[in-house]
């Protein structure tokens, strides 16, 4: 599979029903302030990595741009040392400007597309009344390992995103540095975001968890599923 793939933010015929279903579900996302995270979100069940040939990859590409995603699939690569990239995308154009995108694997392009529409955004409107311009990250593929061990990082497989911050249309950065023990507003506005992003990434991994999530929050498509700090 080949060539840049432009999104609508509508189901078009040749997308699959299974992706209209997925995007009927997103709305409503964000958790008001006041309720209650829980410790583990209902996060997406485990699938098996693939490449962009498969059935696998056509059926996630199809849902990703029915979130209205534009996107280029990669070539497979696998770079030693067990790190690789199978199945990845370069996402080039969501709701909002991105930084430091690398390649990722299509299921966190997909779920990180509808994250930024059904949670992020909607959740500016709530806690700061203004519209969300863009989202700041700390990259995707990077072959290392997880700190303080020797197993590899879901980063070196492109099945990782880290988040820093968000950027608002008066003007305010909220930083997840800054904000995450921040002012009322911005210490809601992100544990929300973090809420919604359990609703989809398998692991989801905030300064609640360690020292060294102080400055981002992490997502990933890998292991078993279903936890959320």
């Amino acid at each position: 599979m080949s060539g840049r793939f432009r999104g609508r933010g509508v189901c078009a015929p040749w997308v699959a029903i299974a992706a209209c279903l997925a995007l009927s579900a997103c709305a409503g996302d964000v958790i008001p302030q006041g309720k209650h995270l829980r410790g583990h979100g209902r996060a997406p069940s485990a699938a098996p990595r693939y490449g962009v040939n498969s059935p696998e990859f056509r059926q996630c590409a199809g849902k990703l741009a029915a979130l209205g995603g534009h996107f280029t699939p990669l070539p497979d690569r696998s770079y030693g040392g067990g790190c690789s990239a199978f199945g990845a995308v370069r996402l080039d154009e969501i709701i909002v400007p991105v930084t430091g995108l690398g390649s990722m694997t299509c299921p966190v392009a997909q779920h990180f597309t509808a994250w930024a529409r059904y949670g992020v955004a909607p959740a500016a409107r709530i806690y700061f009344g203004v519209e969300l311009v863009r989202i700041d990250t700390f990259g995707t593929y990077n072959c290392r390992v997880v700190a303080g061990s020797d197993r590899l990082s879901e980063h070196g497989r492109a099945n990782a995103i880290d988040i820093a911050a968000f950027l608002l249309a008066d003007g305010r950065r909220i930083s997840v540095q800054n904000g995450w023990n921040g002012d009322d507003a911005s210490r809601a506005f992100l544990r929300a975001v973090r809420t919604s992003a359990c609703r989809r990434f398998r692991t989801v991994l905030s300064p609640d968890y360690n020292a060294a999530h102080h400055d981002h929050l992490h997502f990933d498509m890998g292991g078993r599923g279903g936890y959320c700090r």
